[in-house]
This record gives structure tokens, sequence and C-alpha cells, in this order.
């Protein structure tokens, strides 16, 4: 038997049919894209009922979802086809059915993503296996772009080794994104720029979330005082996002110190300024 739609509540005042409840938030869920969100949801059954599986559909209206529109379900050997968009995509927050928790997390989120969803309980009626489905809501999902990558500077100094760390925002995706460096301006031609060292890691912030990193390691030379750098994050659907910054270089002191044998004796002090060097000249006339 197939119970009718119930549309959800604000999330801890279920809304209840014969005993199905189930929590959610009302309002509409928005996501980053390349990122991942997380759709809150708990549900409640009867005690004549045993739950068995899970089942989660996207639709392209607030109608009730159909097989074809299946895109999570628990049970690994059903013979119904996932959409293929959203193959390793979806998956619970919590797999344990015991504890009642529908929500699930869906990662690399895209444009094509927004539409509306619908969730079902499986299960068994009074231990009979013809048990039946209980759709419970729909929820509408709107992906969007906003967060950019975080790129840290160190103090740089003409001649010294420096690393420059760029960010991307934190993701629950199993696909890391791309990150590019390009430099702007004079930079682009250095060729200590262009033998720079850049590397690849990732730390894991809670367990469905981690953060990507890459560093780019250089020696900064005057060409790159006022120069700018762009971080680029590329995701997997190829929506892309980046940062720019200004990199302003410690000057560097060099001192030269000029002697003539002569009659009279003179010190000229003069400081010339191209690019970041700063250059101290003494001139001294002695017999």
């Amino acid at each position: 038997m197939r119970v009718n739609t119930i549309c959800s509540s604000m999330l801890g005042q279920p809304s209840c049919f014969n005993g199905f409840c189930i929590s959610v938030s009302d309002e509409e869920i928005t996501a980053e894209s390349g990122l991942c969100v997380v759709i809150p949801c708990s549900f409640q059954t009867p005690s004549y009922f045993n739950p068995q599986h899970l089942i989660w559909f996207k639709c392209e209206s607030d109608k009730r979802c159909g097989d074809s529109d299946i895109i999570f379900h628990t049970n690994k050997n059903t013979n119904k086809p996932l959409k293929s968009e959203f193959l390793g995509r979806v998956s619970l927050l919590d797999p344990d059915l015991n504890h009642q928790n529908c929500s699930i997390i869906i990662s690399d989120v895209r444009e094509s993503d927004s539409g509306f969803y619908q969730f079902r309980v499986i299960g068994y009626y009074n231990g009979m296996p013809n048990g039946f489905t209980f759709v419970f809501f729909c929820r509408n999902m709107k992906p969007y772009l906003l967060q950019k990558p975080t790129v840290t500077l160190p103090d740089l100094t003409v001649g010294h080794q420096a690393t420059l760390t760029c960010t991307a925002p934190a993701l629950c995706s199993k696909s890391p994104p791309g990150i590019t460096w390009m430099w702007r301006g004079a930079a682009e031609n250095d060729p200590l720029t262009n033998g720079s060292i850049t590397a690849f890691k990732n730390e894991s912030l809670t367990a469905v979330t981690q953060r990507h990193h890459s560093t780019l390691t250089f020696i900064p030379t005057t060409e790159h005082h006022n120069s700018k750098i762009t971080c680029r994050i590329q995701f997997s659907d190829d929506t892309t996002t980046e940062e720019t910054v200004n990199l302003h270089l410690n000057c560097k002191i060099v001192t030269i110190k000029i002697i003539l044998i002569g009659v009279l004796t003179s010190t000229i002090f003069c400081i010339l300024i191209p690019s970041c060097y700063r250059y101290a000249m003494t001139l001294n006339n002695s017999i």
C-alpha cells in the first residue's frame, strides 16, 4: 500500500500520518557549486512497521517522483537504476536505520542539482514481505557559488625563498579540486617564477569534509615587487573560483663602498631605488 505525501514542517516538529513521521526544515536549501550539501532528515515509524531500505528521489517538479527519479537506494541489489548524474555523489549521513536518520550528503554540487527532492522508507507491514512505501516530503535546492580560496602570504624579501599557500573552500567531495597558480604582470616572464615548485595536500576536518591546499615555493626577485598572483580553483563540474593578491617585497639594502686615493677626503652618501633594492654608496678620498 502507498501512503499519501506529507509536506515537511520545521525541524524538530515532525509531520505525521498514521504513525509515520518526518522532521526536516521548511526553508529552501542552498548549496555552493562544487562543494557539498547535507539535506537533514529524521523519521519515525509505528511499531508494526519494520524499515528495511531508504530511497531518495530528485524530480523536476513538486509532483510525486517515480522510479526513474531515484538518486539513492540503500538496497545495493535493487534492479532499479539510479540517475547517472548522481552516481557516487549521494550517501547517508548515518547508515544505521535504527537511528532513524534519513539525512543525505550530496557532494560535488552542480547547477543541475536544483529541483525537488523526495524521500521514501520501505519496510514490512506486520512482518509481511509485501510492505509499502511512504512518501515523506518535497524539497527544493538551489546551488550557487560564493566562497573564494584563501591565499596566505609570508614576509617576502628579494633573494630569500618564500612559500605561498592557497586554500580551497572546504569540501565533502570525493573529487579533489584543481588548483592553479597564475602570475600577473612583469613576473610572468621571470625564469625563477617558471621554475617555482608547487605541492598539493589535503586535511580532514570532519568525517565528511576535507580541506585542500596548494603551496608555491619560489625565490622572489625585483620583478615580483608590486606584481599580482592568482589562485584558481576548478571543481569537478568545471565551476571555477579564484582569488588575486598583490605582492609587496621587503627591500634589500646593498652597500657599495668606494675608496679613492687623493689629496682631499670627502664622503658622498646616496640612495638609489631601482625596483626594490636600496643602494647605499660611500665615496672616500684619502691621501
